[in-house]
């Protein structure tokens, strides 16, 4: 009898692990969390009505006297995970509004967002179903409504990770309302008109060790070139892919968290000249 419990409990622990394992982005990425809490700026949930659906923003405000310029901040394939939160704050911090929407509002389990999702690869599958369209709609969405603030001065610049690289790189080409686009280790659109509706500047942000995205740049410089674009990508020695959550992470390697704090002082110093 005693012996069937032990199986028993140990079937149990082993179903738990199992659970945590698949647990949401959110569970996964607690260290994130645990820094967000921590923060002693202003940082506030907001609901906006798109169309049958409600967008969920996640908003940051700085410790600064005057207006400040904003950031749009685009989430990784991950979705609005508390890293990307975090790195919401991080922007807030040097001095800038930082606004995330959660592009997956509505598209969770009962019309929840991303942490209604059971697992990462639930959250990765219901990202890859998001229409162009409606990103886009939610991005100007997003715009606007940080653009009229009363503590924004006006301007607004877009920056995204992975996933969110590559819509920060499209939505400049979406919207001539975007003072500056900052794609983190995301590809360029392959549609070259939305290349030349781009009006800002994008600066790029890409890790040494990330063959799969720099394969791309050669191309993206050329085509940006031909149309008289400004594209000036950076990359950063022997980082991966996803370097600013890595570098970011307690178990940060070293070229890692050397990319993320040279991108970090790059980011600021281009937002200032904004």
């Amino acid at each position: 009898m005693r012996m069937n419990r032990l199986v028993i409990r140990i079937a149990w622990a082993f179903l738990a692990m199992v659970a945590c394992s698949q647990a949401s982005p959110v569970v996964a990425q607690d260290w994130a969390k645990a820094k967000l809490e921590k923060s002693p700026r202003h940082g506030e949930w907001v609901e906006l009505k798109q169309g049958d659906r409600t967008l969920k923003l996640f908003i940051v405000f700085p410790e600064v006297k005057e207006k400040a310029t904003a950031v749009l901040v685009i989430h990784e394939i991950f979705g609005l995970a508390d890293w990307v939160r975090l790195m919401a704050d991080d922007i807030a911090a040097a001095g800038y509004i930082a606004i995330a929407p959660d592009l997956l509002s509505g598209a969770g389990p009962q019309g929840g967002a991303t942490d209604s999702f059971a697992g990462g690869d639930a959250v990765r599958k219901a990202i890859a179903t998001l229409k162009p369209d409606q990103i886009t709609a939610d991005l100007k969405a997003s715009l606007d409504h940080v653009a009229k603030l009363p503590a924004c001065n006006g301007k607004v610049a877009v920056a995204g990770f992975c996933w969110g690289g590559g819509q920060a790189f499209r939505f400049a080409g979406n919207s001539d309302k975007v003072a500056a686009s900052f794609p983190f280790y995301g590809t360029a659109p392959t549609d070259e008109a939305t290349l030349a509706r781009i009006k800002c500047p994008v600066y790029g942000f890409y890790g040494g060790n990330d063959a799969r995205v720099n394969a791309t740049l050669e191309k993206t410089s050329a085509q940006m070139a031909a149309k008289e674009k400004k594209f000036d990508p950076v990359r950063y020695d022997e980082a991966g892919h996803g370097f600013m959550r890595a570098g970011d992470a307690p178990d940060a390697s070293a070229a890692n968290s050397k990319g993320r704090e040279a991108a970090m002082k790059r980011l600021t110093a281009l937002l200032k000249g904004l």
